[in-house]
Protein backbone atom coordinates (compact mmCIF):
# COMPACT_ATOMS: atom_id res chain seq x y z
CA UNK A 1 0.00 0.00 0.00
CA UNK A 2 3.11 2.73 0.66
CA UNK A 3 4.27 1.60 -2.12
CA UNK A 4 1.54 2.47 -4.47
CA UNK A 5 0.76 5.65 -2.45
CA UNK A 6 4.41 6.72 -3.48
CA UNK A 7 4.27 5.59 -7.11
CA UNK A 8 1.09 8.01 -7.49
CA UNK A 9 2.70 10.50 -5.85
CA UNK A 10 5.37 10.02 -8.24
CA UNK A 11 3.18 10.12 -11.54
CA UNK A 12 1.47 13.04 -10.18
CA UNK A 13 4.04 14.99 -9.65
CA UNK A 14 5.85 14.24 -13.17
CA UNK A 15 2.56 15.65 -14.67
CA UNK A 16 2.47 18.61 -12.91
CA UNK A 17 6.14 19.18 -13.38
CA UNK A 18 6.11 22.46 -16.41
CA UNK A 19 7.70 22.02 -19.03
CA UNK A 20 11.24 23.28 -19.33
CA UNK A 21 11.18 25.15 -22.55
CA UNK A 22 8.23 26.60 -24.41
CA UNK A 23 9.71 25.87 -27.52
CA UNK A 24 8.60 22.01 -28.20
CA UNK A 25 5.34 20.92 -27.26
CA UNK A 26 5.46 16.92 -26.04
CA UNK A 27 4.55 13.86 -27.54
CA UNK A 28 2.11 13.68 -24.28
CA UNK A 29 0.57 16.91 -24.98
CA UNK A 30 0.63 16.63 -28.50
CA UNK A 31 -1.73 13.48 -28.48
CA UNK A 32 -3.91 14.68 -25.54
CA UNK A 33 -4.35 17.92 -28.11
CA UNK A 34 -5.50 15.66 -31.15
CA UNK A 35 -7.69 12.70 -28.96
CA UNK A 36 -8.67 15.16 -26.44
CA UNK A 37 -9.58 18.47 -29.05
CA UNK A 38 -11.50 15.52 -31.30
CA UNK A 39 -13.69 13.98 -28.71
CA UNK A 40 -14.54 17.77 -27.30
CA UNK A 41 -15.77 18.64 -30.32
CA UNK A 42 -17.86 15.88 -31.25
CA UNK A 43 -19.56 15.64 -27.78
CA UNK A 44 -20.50 19.68 -28.30
CA UNK A 45 -21.73 19.05 -31.95
CA UNK A 46 -23.77 16.30 -30.45
CA UNK A 47 -24.77 19.04 -28.06
CA UNK A 48 -25.68 21.31 -30.53
CA UNK A 49 -27.92 18.59 -32.70
CA UNK A 50 -30.01 18.75 -29.58
CA UNK A 51 -30.25 22.41 -28.62
CA UNK A 52 -30.66 23.71 -32.26
CA UNK A 53 -34.70 23.75 -33.04
CA UNK A 54 -36.14 21.28 -35.36
CA UNK A 55 -35.61 17.60 -36.07
CA UNK A 56 -32.46 15.67 -36.25
CA UNK A 57 -31.78 15.19 -39.60
CA UNK A 58 -32.57 18.78 -40.36
CA UNK A 59 -30.45 20.38 -37.89
CA UNK A 60 -27.38 18.47 -38.08
CA UNK A 61 -26.15 20.25 -40.79
CA UNK A 62 -24.34 23.21 -38.65
CA UNK A 63 -22.13 21.17 -36.25
CA UNK A 64 -21.48 19.03 -39.26
CA UNK A 65 -19.46 22.11 -40.49
CA UNK A 66 -18.56 23.88 -37.65
CA UNK A 67 -16.75 20.07 -36.32
CA UNK A 68 -13.21 20.91 -38.01
CA UNK A 69 -13.27 24.43 -36.77
CA UNK A 70 -13.99 23.02 -32.97
CA UNK A 71 -11.33 20.70 -33.51
CA UNK A 72 -8.93 23.19 -34.28
CA UNK A 73 -9.66 25.76 -31.59
CA UNK A 74 -10.17 22.54 -28.51
CA UNK A 75 -6.86 21.16 -29.71
CA UNK A 76 -5.24 24.73 -29.56
CA UNK A 77 -6.29 25.03 -26.50
CA UNK A 78 -5.07 21.77 -25.12
CA UNK A 79 -1.69 22.03 -26.82
CA UNK A 80 -0.56 25.12 -25.05
CA UNK A 81 -1.11 24.01 -21.76
CA UNK A 82 2.29 24.32 -19.21
CA UNK A 83 1.81 21.23 -18.03
CA UNK A 84 0.53 17.53 -18.91
CA UNK A 85 -1.73 17.74 -15.96
CA UNK A 86 -3.83 20.50 -16.94
CA UNK A 87 -3.69 19.08 -20.36
CA UNK A 88 -5.19 16.08 -18.80
CA UNK A 89 -7.88 18.53 -17.20
CA UNK A 90 -8.58 20.21 -20.40
CA UNK A 91 -9.56 17.21 -21.73
CA UNK A 92 -11.59 15.30 -19.29
CA UNK A 93 -13.70 18.34 -17.43
CA UNK A 94 -15.03 19.32 -21.03
CA UNK A 95 -15.76 15.90 -22.23
CA UNK A 96 -17.79 15.13 -18.57
CA UNK A 97 -19.87 17.99 -18.63
CA UNK A 98 -20.69 17.60 -22.07
CA UNK A 99 -21.15 13.82 -21.86
CA UNK A 100 -23.81 14.73 -18.30
CA UNK A 101 -25.63 17.24 -20.44
CA UNK A 102 -26.31 15.35 -24.01
CA UNK A 103 -26.79 12.52 -21.41
CA UNK A 104 -29.82 14.90 -19.48
CA UNK A 105 -31.43 15.76 -23.09
CA UNK A 106 -31.70 12.05 -23.94
CA UNK A 107 -33.06 11.16 -20.52
CA UNK A 108 -35.39 14.45 -20.48
CA UNK A 109 -37.05 13.22 -24.25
Amino acid sequence: MIFLNCKVNSIFKKLNTPEQSGKKIGLFRTICAIFGGLLVAYLAMTLLVFILPGTAGESIIIPLMFNTLAWAIAALWISVSSTKMIALYKTFIPSTIFCITIAIFILGN
